[in-house]
């Protein structure tokens, strides 16, 4: 089951760059126009991170794969854009790993102010496992009763349900993700 899981993973990742890529500034342009007509002009797509179980615990650091579901686990990040098309994919942090731990680890983390994947106010929607950023808006964690916080998180949590089902596009598609 480990191998398996290992050549999903590559199978998955040797697609960047030719299945995976983020998108261009026309692509971009389109992607900011669609979630303008959500309410958030700018947005170009929608980050989040999955948990895929291991079969058994993994003998090299094994506690780390650990999750908050009682499961051995990989954490995998996930932006698509309002297609559901896969433009960012990051695989490999232990199911322990934070939401914002895996995306600071990725390489786009490093890349998040660069004008050639963003252009000016243009920005990525995420849940409040994340932190808000210049380039990544995200649900408040806590409302505290205020109407105004629970309405934006009623309108990402809209905006955001494109994310949830390219992540259970992939988990169809390879039932190891499962």
């Amino acid at each position: 089951m480990v191998n398996y899981t290992n050549r999903v993973m590559t199978a998955i990742e040797s697609a960047m760059g030719y299945e995976i890529a983020w998108p261009d500034r026309q692509e971009r342009a389109v992607n900011s126009a669609h979630f303008a007509g959500l309410g958030f002009p700018g947005c170009i797509g929608l980050v989040d991170d999955t948990l895929v179980k291991l079969s058994q615990r993994p003998r090299d650091d094994g506690e780390t794969y650990f999750d908050r579901k009682s499961n051995y686990s990989m954490n995998i990040q996930v932006i698509c854009d309002q297609n559901k098309r896969v433009i960012y994919f990051f695989a490999g942090m232990p199911g322990s790993c934070h939401d914002l731990t895996c995306l600071r680890r990725s390489s786009l983390w490093g890349r998040l102010g660069s004008a050639q994947l963003f252009d000016s106010g243009q920005y990525l929607l995420g849940d409040n496992r994340y932190i808000p950023l210049d380039r990544l808006v995200c649900s408040y964690k806590r409302t505290g009763g205020d109407m105004d916080k629970v309405d934006f998180n009623t309108c990402i949590a809209h905006a955001r349900v494109g994310n949830e089902h390219c992540i259970g596009i992939l988990k169809a598609r390879w039932h190891l993700l499962k």
